[in-house]
């Protein structure tokens, strides 16, 4: 399956350690061509923002995959039922800067976090649920057994939003998805 993943390229970090880089390139050709009304500014704010820019490169962590497109289900996302699970892609589906891994501080809360070696979500996939909306969140383990995240199957679906039902698989040693849907199909809204 295709995984829709924003390219590392476009990243904020990225985006402004190229400013930074092409500012500070600019004002030292600037200054070697002995022109200090361009060279003073663009050196000036250039080198910060190339520091800046590689600081954030290096706490960066990319979202994770997007096994459906974008535009998929749309109509089912924008229903007011489906709340909850939109916030949590519209979270999920960003650059993170200065964390372990996502839906860190849901995990602790959880206590599925493991400091030295926590989960990380790797992939999202939404999908329809007897018309309802669903997602299904896949995780690499890492330091927490799958075990726990068993023993807390029944919070998790409320933990992340009314009427939700929480399901555990695994598809492989190691590696876990976590899918949240809807308890019971939507009622058909008449015409």
């Amino acid at each position: 399956m295709h995984s829709f993943r924003p390219s590392a390229l476009l990243s904020p970090g990225s985006l402004v350690t190229l400013a930074g880089a092409a500012l500070t390139v600019v004002g030292s050709v600037a200054y070697l061509g002995d022109n200090a009304n361009l060279s003073l500014p663009t050196i000036f704010y250039g080198i910060p923002i190339l520091l800046g820019g590689l600081a954030l490169k290096s706490s960066e962590l990319p979202p994770p995959g997007r096994l459906t497109p974008p535009a998929a289900l749309r109509t089912l996302r924008e229903r007011p039922e489906s709340e909850s699970l939109r916030k949590l892609l519209a979270d999920v589906s960003r650059w993170r800067y200065g964390q372990k891994a996502h839906l860190e501080s849901s995990l602790e809360a959880l206590k599925l976090w493991d400091e030295d070696d926590p989960p990380q979500l790797v992939e999202v996939e939404e999908f329809d649920h007897q018309g309802g909306y669903g997602l299904r969140l896949t995780f690499d383990l890492h330091g927490v057994a799958a075990e726990r995240w068993q023993q807390r199957r029944e919070r998790l679906g409320r933990f992340f939003g009314p009427g939700l039902e929480a399901l555990l698989e695994e598809p492989a040693p190691g590696r876990l998805c976590l899918v949240l849907q809807p308890l019971s199909a939507p009622s058909a809204v008449a015409p």
